[in-house]
């Protein structure tokens, strides 16, 4: 008997796996590429018995694959393409990294692997703590994939974001006194109470200013915050999770867009800008700024972030620069700025939306 039968049996399943497809001819070229890295996977770093299960096999493989041996941002580039399934594109919009570098660091990464004789298994309890970092980012940015598609049709994949925010419980019921993993089963939770209302009855896109709050899902809201003030209650200060589900929170508790508490949501960016400094984070208080200070105010703030270069592929900084440009009655602007974030942004349903806003007319009227 092998000394773990359950990770003998899923190292022979795959193995026979590929055999299987190698053998079919009628195979699109992304599953053949799958099959590719897949098989790699297999060659590069065989599976390890000896680690004990973690109560789910693709939460398993995260964690896994998360190896501190590896750099933070191979670890989360690697299970994001070998674990998660995304493609490259979907990992690069992801990190906010360009294609070639994704592609790059996937080679270093599974080169790293075989050279070093890293082991690809799943850690033993005590370590779990050492790798939940990387495993929190992996989770969530599979959850934003599903919450906003990186390409397609649809504004979402309600079966992605459903799969993320499964691991993200099974997660919790693993380290049920820990705070981030609490807190972002509470994010995820939140920002999926809202997906109804997110497009119309056509697909079309819908602000969230403008949704019908009638839609909302407030039996999870209400789960969401109380994961929320479960997780404020076991760390302080606050985590960038617990943060990020507190502004989440108070836009899902608002009866109407109107009594958002924007001030209380600012001061919270405050904090997030300290506790996990980004530029999408500045962008999002920026937002926040317009709603608490005027659209001068957030569009000197977004400005700074466009001159700064980071985010200059990023559809959601043109997009609100052009409302920004909007609210100030410079349309000619705001046209432009539009037209910009229309042709950066990934799904139809973004795309479209951008795009008729950019019409001539359209972005003073708005």
């Amino acid at each position: 008997m092998p000394r773990n039968p359950a990770a003998w049996l899923i190292t022979t399943a795959r193995n026979r796996a590929i055999d299987r497809l190698r053998s079919e001819r009628s195979r699109s070229a992304s599953e053949i590429a799958r099959l590719r890295t897949l098989e790699e996977a297999a060659i590069d770093s065989p599976f390890d018995e000896s680690g004990p299960p973690i109560p789910d096999e693709r939460l398993g493989l995260i964690f896994a694959c998360c190896h501190p041996s590896l750099a933070r941002e191979a670890q989360v580039t690697l299970t994001l393409r070998l674990v998660a399934g995304l493609t490259v594109p979907e990992v690069s919009r992801a990190l906010l990294t360009p294609p070639a570098t994704i592609a790059q660091r996937l080679v270093r990464a599974k080169r790293k692997i075989r050279d070093a004789a890293i082991p690809i298994a799943e850690p033993p309890p005590e370590h779990l703590p050492d790798r939940i970092d990387a495993v929190l980012t992996v989770l969530y940015l599979i959850y934003t994939e599903g919450h906003t598609a990186t390409g397609g049709d649809g504004l979402r994949r309600d079966d992605v974001a459903e799969e993320a925010i499964r691991l993200a419980e099974v997660l919790h019921g693993l380290m049920p006194d820990e705070a981030e993993p609490t807190a972002l089963l509470a994010l995820m939770t939140l920002h999926h109470a809202r997906r109804a209302a997110r497009t119309g009855a056509d697909g079309a896109l819908v602000l969230l200013g403008d949704q019908d709050r009638g839609l909302w899902d407030r039996e999870a809201i209400g789960r969401g915050t109380a994961l929320v003030e479960r997780s404020l209650r076991m760390r302080r200060p606050p985590g960038r999770y617990a943060l990020e589900a507190a502004i989440a929170a108070l836009h899902a508790e608002a009866p109407a867009a109107a009594d958002t508490d924007w001030p209380q949501i600012l001061a919270i960016y405050d904090e997030l800008r300290r506790a996990a400094p980004s530029p999408v984070v500045d962008l999002n208080r920026a937002v926040a700024l317009g709603e608490v200070a005027g659209p001068q105010a957030a569009l000197d703030a977004v400005d700074a972030l466009v001159a700064d270069g980071r985010l200059g592929g990023y559809a959601p900084l043109h997009a609100a620069r052009a409302d920004l440009l909007r609210r100030l009655g410079r349309a000619g602007e705001a046209t432009e700025a539009y037209a910009l974030a229309a042709g950066l942004a990934g799904n139809a349903a973004e795309r479209d939306f951008l795009a008729g806003r950019a019409q001539p007319g359209s972005a003073g009227t708005a």
